[in-house]
């Protein structure tokens, strides 16, 4: 490990749910650079590779980074913001109306989410006539929640911070938590903040991506420095009861290419535990989801696909060879399968983006006007999430001779002999 890095990242030498030190590397990845780091010149893109392999916990099955990036460094340059995705817009508000038809009304009108970005999933509480507040750490998007109306935090929830939520506020009636479980290093005091806010008659939910779609899709673009954690339901179940909460029921969302929404209670609490949660823990243990095995399995599989993607590439060289999407798994996904050297320009329109050159691999983001320009003969889809609206969008390039790549979940050439099979 270099100096950059023993700088930037501190080992973890356990698990952050259940703080086994049985833990072991069970999918290695090379060091990658962090997704936002997008610099103004060619010369400044030089960002460090940092660590990002997934371990296991041999005791409870929770798979996860141990390498943790130093948080200012990795919050300082975050460009995300959920309102600008209309997929994320529409999401919210059925996970809003899904949670107050299955369980309102809800005694309080209090509604407070962790993790909340800019305000995006409270805007759908705070319109329905609900007190709304959001904490989050990335303190430009927090602000510029608060201008937006939606009063938010600019911190982690820790346990002290509940109690000053409480404190200021009183306990909320609803406590999101929404892909923040991915995200934080010590859960524990995230739990902490989380059940001290809860009212003892309260409702918790969170979503996060799911571990058996990762490993059954080979999503490699869900994991990077941010997404820590890599969750299943039965080490949920245990973490949560360390706090004195208890899941009662569990959805599967195909969001972000397959997630879990878990609603939770405190223990005792006013809601009968439903026989979904049961169902998931069995099907996990059917796929035999938390072993060595599974993970190994996953590893030989994507070697396959890396040797599958350097093969198109190649057969498409000398032609200029080009990217689409300067989203968050874009280094991830370039590094891991070794073709950051291959590709000239990234296609996008993020105003944060255009005209700034990619972490590492110093690649210029064009906006996405450019690809009938330049007529790459192979353009790879980084914003997999996006790929078949990608192509419908461009539909003109593959009649003129181009081709897109994605690289996940499975490695697939598109030209305009089948791109209407992949669209569907």
């Amino acid at each position: 490990m270099n100096k950059i890095t023993q700088q930037l990242t501190q080992l973890r030498d356990n698990c952050r749910l259940c703080l086994s030190k049985d833990v072991q590397v069970a999918i290695p990845f090379k060091p990658t650079p962090l997704a936002e780091k997008y610099a103004q010149n060619k010369t400044d893109a030089s960002a460090p590779a940092l660590p990002v392999d997934l371990y296991i916990c041999n005791e409870c099955g929770h798979v996860q980074i141990l390498d943790v990036v130093d948080p200012e460094y990795l919050w300082a340059d975050y460009t995300y913001h959920s309102g600008q995705t209309q997929g994320i817009i529409d999401h919210f508000k059925d996970v809003s109306e899904l949670i107050l038809d299955k369980y309102g009304p809800l005694p309080q009108p209090f509604v407070l989410d962790v993790g909340s970005n800019d305000g995006t999933f409270l805007k759908c509480f705070k319109e329905k006539g609900f007190k709304v507040l959001g904490i989050d750490p990335a303190s430009d998007i927090a602000a510029q929640a608060t201008r937006n109306g939606i009063e938010t935090i600019a911190d982690l929830m820790t346990a002290e911070n509940g109690q000053k939520i409480v404190n200021q506020h009183g306990q909320a009636s609803l406590v999101t938590a929404f892909n923040v479980f991915a995200h934080a290093d010590e859960m524990r005091d995230l739990l902490k903040g989380i059940a001290t806010t809860l009212a003892d008659d309260g409702l918790f939910v969170f979503e996060v991506s799911y571990l058996k779609d990762i490993i059954d899709k080979m999503l490699i673009g869900t994991i990077f420095h941010e997404h820590l954690c890599n969750h299943s339901l039965k080490p949920m179940i245990n973490f949560l009861a360390t706090e004195g909460l208890e899941v009662i029921h569990v959805e599967h969302v195909s969001i972000q290419g397959g997630s879990i929404i878990g609603f939770a209670q405190h223990k005792s609490g006013p809601r009968p535990v439903q026989p979904s949660v049961a169902q998931m823990i069995e099907q996990e243990d059917a796929c035999d989801l938390h072993s060595m095995t599974t993970m190994n399995a996953f590893v030989a599989r994507f070697d396959a696909m890396k040797e599958q993607a350097k093969a198109l590439i190649a057969k498409h060289q000398p032609g200029v060879i080009a990217a689409y999407g300067a989203a968050r798994s874009g280094p991830m996904l370039l590094t891991q399968y070794d073709i950051g050297a291959d590709i000239t320009e990234i296609y996008d329109d993020h105003s944060q983006k255009v005209g700034r050159y990619t972490p590492g691999d110093s690649i210029l983001v064009e906006p996405t006007a450019k690809l009938m320009d330049t007529m790459p003969t192979l353009t790879v889809i980084l914003a997999w999430i996006h790929a078949k609206a990608i192509v419908k969008k461009h539909l003109d390039y593959l009649e003129h001779g181009g081709a897109f790549l994605t690289l996940t979940p499975q490695v697939v050439l598109i030209t305009k002999e089948n791109y209407a099979d992949f669209i569907g």
